[in-house]
C-alpha cells in the first residue's frame, strides 16, 4: 500500500467533511416541513390555475349551486 502525505490526508478529510455538511444543510433543507408544505402549496396553486382546471371547477361549481338552488325550491 503506498503510503500518502499527512497533508494530502488532513486535505481529504476536511473536503469530505465539508462535502458531508453540505449535503446534510440540504437534506436538513428539504425535510424542513415548512418547506415542505411551502412546497405542496404553490404545486397546488400551479396546478390549480391552469385554464382546464379552474373550466373545470367553474363547472362543478356552477352544477352545485343549480343543485343547491333546485333543492330550496323543492321545499
Amino acid at each position: 500500500m503506498a503510503e500518502r502525505d499527512p497533508d494530502t490526508i488532513k486535505k481529504d478529510i476536511d473536503q469530505a467533511r465539508e462535502q458531508l455538511a453540505s449535503t446534510v444543510d440540504i437534506l436538513a433543507d428539504r425535510a424542513n416541513p415548512r418547506h415542505l408544505a411551502d412546497r405542496a402549496k404553490a404545486r397546488a396553486v400551479e396546478i390549480i390555475t391552469q385554464p382546464a382546471v379552474m373550466a373545470s371547477l367553474a363547472g362543478v361549481g356552477g352544477l352545485i349551486l343549480i343543485l343547491a338552488i333546485r333543492r330550496i325550491r323543492n321545499r
